[in-house]
């Protein structure tokens, strides 16, 4: 019995070293320091946080640091990030489009250009809105009224020169307007734009579709177009099969600090890239409402310069950049 009970625990030893060597084996990092360039509780912070839920539960990563630093969509934190962590494998900031016009808008002299591209992760379509007692009834309304009196067409969303603002300058431009002749009311929130929106203080809103989606449901505003490729609603059509050649979203992803080595850049990408293949991820997208946006290498690369020319020409059009 004696020989019996060492052979069971010799056994179960090595299972147990073997089970050991499979995790390592399969973990990526021992421990990864995540940046997030906002206070807790927002969009950067959230995606920053389902990776890590979904990254240790995997067993991907050992532990996660995180820091937040918000302000000036993104520009506060950016250079910290830039300057504490120069040369760093093991750390990632989770950003995205807001801060491509936040870094233009305040010229700041750090900006996307200074980070590592790794991985665009989610998107989020817009969506253009009237209030229901609104005289216009469909998205060519809004564009008969933009055409004609742009300056007249007053328009509600987030912060001046952010994603809402950008939409507008590429829809006033599409329709042969030029973007600094659109009326944009910046509000520093969701709530004070939604309310602006339905007390008729504005003839129209663009904001994250999430933003409005009890509205629209509730039947107190209309929903008129989105703003991405396809449609979130077979009910609401998207501003490119309404004739006008405008697709944005308000994209996230994660970048590493400059100065990595290419092969710390391709192991922070393998990271991510089986953080996105886990059926977990999937769910964790489901559960959040995200749209999978996933991008790395030369398509990302190639994505975030067409992203950074087509911002900075609206900004300088509208005189924010």
């Amino acid at each position: 019995m004696s020989g019996r009970r060492h052979l069971l625990a010799a056994t179960a030893g090595l299972l147990a070293a073997a089970i050991a060597g499979d995790a390592g084996a399969q973990q990526r990092l021992a421990s990864l320091y995540m940046f997030i360039p906002a206070g807790p509780g927002g969009g950067w912070d959230g995606l920053g946080r389902a990776i890590e839920q979904v990254a240790r539960q995997a067993g991907l990563v050992g532990s996660f640091q995180f820091e937040n630093v918000g302000g000036a969509g993104g520009s506060v934190g950016l250079p910290r990030f830039v300057g504490q962590r120069r040369g760093r494998p093991d750390a990632l900031m989770v950003t995205g489009s807001i801060m491509v016009g936040a870094t233009l808008t305040n010229k700041t002299p750090v900006g996307m250009k200074d980070l590592t591209p790794v991985a665009r992760m989610t998107e989020e379509a817009g969506v253009v809105v009237v209030p229901a007692s609104s005289e216009i009834k469909d998205i060519k309304g809004l564009f008969d009224a933009l055409k004609a009196n742009p300056g007249g067409t007053s328009v509600a969303g987030g912060s001046a020169g952010g994603t809402d603002h950008i939409t507008l300058g590429l829809i006033l431009k599409a329709l042969g307007r030029s973007a600094k002749e659109g009326s944009y009311v910046a509000f520093a929130g969701g709530g004070p734009a939604q309310a602006a929106i339905l007390g008729a203080q504005v003839k129209a809103g663009i904001s994250g579709y999430s933003e409005f989606a009890e509205q629209i449901k509730s039947g107190r505003m209309r929903a008129l177009a989105t703003t991405g490729g396809q449609r979130l609603d077979p009910s609401i059509p998207t501003l490119k099969e309404s004739g006008v050649d405008v697709v944005m979203t308000n994209w996230r992803g994660v970048f590493a600090p400059p100065g990595i080595r290419p092969d710390a850049r391709d192991k922070l990408v393998a990271l991510m890239t089986e953080i996105h293949a886990l059926p977990a991820w999937t769910e964790m997208l489901k559960t959040r409402e995200w749209a999978d946006a996933f991008l790395t290498g030369e398509a990302f690369s190639a994505f975030l310069t067409q992203d950074v020319t087509q911002t900075e020409a609206v900004l300088k059009e509208i005189g924010l950049a």
